[in-house]
């Protein structure tokens, strides 16, 4: 099975043209695509059951290295699992391209490499696992920055897609602890920030989407996991600013908050469409559930068949959409601005 750095390489050695490998790419994408019906968003998971096998060792060497280095020092846990995950992404990732075992193992070793360098920093400045969010926020930012580094190093070895949203997420974290630490005020404006590292990282997957308007190309793949990452960075901030899950008072603004909901779900469907990634509306399914619920509750329907009946209405959209959703894209993206439809993947 060929992927894309064997393509490469051919290109490389002068096996291959860049033509004609771009040629192979185009045809390979269109049959698949024809073949799943229409699907675009595609992404590797899982390659098969081995990979389902290896992941469970590979967990389970994480956790007994983590138990076995904080045996020694509890700084010591996140270094060991971060130097175990390195190494099976050796052989694991770099040569067999295991790819839900390359996802586990990039994130145990940021994970490994974050609390490490966290809990070092707590040591060093004389705190606790306790302290106040503001006081260890500066020692939060220079762990996140580590953690950065690292996985860029980590990037730049194996390449795996995840490791592009899981750097921006820590980069992201150590923007927020640097704030938090010069600006304490803003620990009640968390939701702000949030939303606003949400916005940033959704303009790093679109960049990387503008570079693959096709969808053939591990570029795509990194886009899929930064809209992944970044949409409930945006969904959380905006539905509890309009009230879902919060205290409402009054069936008049309950109603008002509630079709508030519903109304941002369907811009987000626009949003989605546009940018043809489904991640949105998923992230913000169980709050339009939580919206649709209510409103029919509000109508005097018994608690009993509320979620039902809500589950109901945005299952059978959903589906709607499913079917439709290249058509509707095929109508939507040519009335955008040509700058952004340039910018957006092909309606196909």
């Amino acid at each position: 099975m060929y992927n894309d750095d064997d393509l490469d390489a051919a290109v490389a050695a002068g096996i291959l043209t860049q033509q004609n490998v771009d040629g192979l790419r185009r045809f390979v994408a269109h049959r698949r695509s024809d073949e799943a019906g229409g699907e675009h968003e595609r992404f590797r998971l899982l390659t098969g059951f081995n990979d389902i096998f290896v992941s469970v060792g590979a967990v389970l060497i994480l956790l007994a290295a983590g138990y076995l280095g904080g045996q020694l020092r509890l700084e010591l846990a996140g270094a060991c699992v971060a130097v175990a995950a390195w190494s099976l992404a050796e052989y694991f990732t770099r040569r067999l391209r295991l790819s839900l075992t390359s996802i586990i193992l990039l994130l145990g070793f940021a994970g490994g490499v974050l609390a490490s360098a966290f809990l070092s920093g707590l040591a060093v400045m004389g705190l606790d696992r306790g302290s106040d969010v503001v006081d260890a926020s500066g020692t939060a930012a220079v762990a996140a920055a580590v953690a950065g580094g690292a996985v860029y190093l980590h990037w730049r070895r194996f390449m795996v897609p995840i490791t592009v949203a899981a750097g921006t997420a820590i980069v992201l974290g150590a923007l927020m602890a640097l704030l938090l630490a010069a600006l304490p005020s803003l620990r009640d404006s968390l939701l702000v920030l949030v939303f606003i590292g949400g916005l940033a990282m959704f303009s790093v997957a679109m960049y990387w989407d503008a570079q693959d308007r096709e969808r053939r190309t591990r570029r795509s793949d990194v886009a899929f996991w930064l809209h992944l990452a970044a949409s409930p960075m945006i969904i959380h901030p905006v539905f509890s600013w309009v009230g879902v899950g919060g205290t409402v008072v009054g069936e008049v603004s309950a109603s008002l908050a509630l079709a508030t909901c519903i109304g941002t779900y369907v811009a987000l469907g626009l949003v989605s469409l546009a940018i043809d990634r489904r991640a949105m509306l998923v992230s913000a399914l169980a709050y339009v559930l939580y919206a649709m619920s209510s409103l029919f509750s509000m109508a005097g329907t018994a608690r009993e068949v509320n979620f039902a009946l809500a589950a109901l209405v945005i299952g059978s959209g959903l589906l709607l959409l499913s079917a439709r959703w290249d058509a509707a894209r095929r109508f939507l993206v040519p009335h955008m601005p040509t700058g952004l439809r340039d910018m957006l993947p092909v309606a196909r």
